[in-house]
């Protein structure tokens, strides 16, 4: 009986010790050294911005649905300028957060523009209604200028200083300043003819746009007449967009002329390669040839 005693008094010491053993090594494990994190003493060179791009859209709808769209569906953009008359700018996704914006597409050898990207949604109707059966069996058709519907002044205002401020911040190139169309063109066409790039470009000095010297220079030179195929597709590709190595003019190809024609020559978008869509973008390699727009 003694023995039997001594040998439960023995193992309930051996329990109480494996117990006390396991508290102290868990409040050891509960309560870490904190350490510092330091990020001021030493800094890498080798960085750069995250945001490369900024895109710009319409939302072919109008403010109510425009606004619920963007804050309830699986489609966002970082921010949103309405079409009243007030003086707000709304941000509805942070900036250093990823918005669903750009979709499938690329340019300026990036595929995943959202990752690096800030979108900006326009609220406006695209199209005029009358014009928009000329979209038959689900694939594009080059409306022109005058099927597209303008821009409120408040608004280009408002998208001017945004746009300004965000590519100052950014040092984005002024290439990388572009329209959905620009990065999607066989399935998108906003901001469409009426987004006015070149006043944007001389009142608020953000975007690319071609000097009209070099664009008379190449009109004059024989070069168009000569140039083959896969050089003019060459050149979209030197200034940014994505297009196939087809030696052909396909439709996949004219979306990309259409895209381009909605940017620099919205006047007349028709999808035909032509001497004056050929001078502009010769115009525009040469003038920012020098800019590392390809990351």
């Amino acid at each position: 009986m003694a023995k039997n005693i001594t040998a439960l008094a023995f193992s309930t010491l051996f329990i109480a010790s494996l117990l006390t053993g396991c508290a102290t090594t868990t409040s050891q494990v509960a309560t870490p050294e904190k350490y510092i994190i330091d990020s001021e003493t030493y800094q890498a060179s080798g960085k750069s911005q995250r945001i490369k791009t900024i895109v710009l859209h319409y939302t072919v709808s109008n403010n109510a649905r425009s606004l619920k769209t963007l804050t309830t569906g699986q489609v966002s953009a970082h921010y949103l300028v309405l079409d009243s008359n007030d003086n707000k700018i709304y941000n509805l996704v942070p900036e250093s957060e990823r918005a669903w914006h750009a979709g499938n597409g690329g340019f300026a050898g990036r595929t995943i523009l959202n990752d690096t990207s800030i979108g900006i949604e326009i609220v406006n109707s695209g199209i005029q209604p009358k014009y928009r059966q000329a979209l038959k069996n689900g694939k594009l058709d080059y409306h022109p200028y005058e099927h597209y519907v303008e821009f409120d002044e408040l608004q280009i205002k408002k998208v001017g200083q945004l746009v300004q401020d965000l590519a100052k911040r950014y040092d984005i190139s002024p290439k990388n300043i572009i329209g959905h169309a620009d990065l999607a063109p066989t399935r998108k066409i906003d901001p469409g003819a009426k987004f006015p790039w070149q006043r944007l470009y001389i009142d608020y000095g953000i975007g690319a746009w071609y000097d009209e010297f070099d664009k008379q220079f190449f009109t004059n030179q024989d070069e168009f007449t000569a140039a083959t195929i896969p050089e003019i597709k060459q050149a979209f590709r030197d200034y940014g967009y994505q297009i196939n190595d087809s030696d052909e003019w396909d439709k996949a190809s004219r979306d990309v002329i259409y895209a381009f024609q909605l940017h620099f020559k919205p006047q007349q978008p028709t999808g035909e390669m032509d001497l004056e869509t050929y001078a502009i973008l010769k115009a525009l390699n040469n003038k920012y040839a020098d800019r590392d727009d390809f990351y």
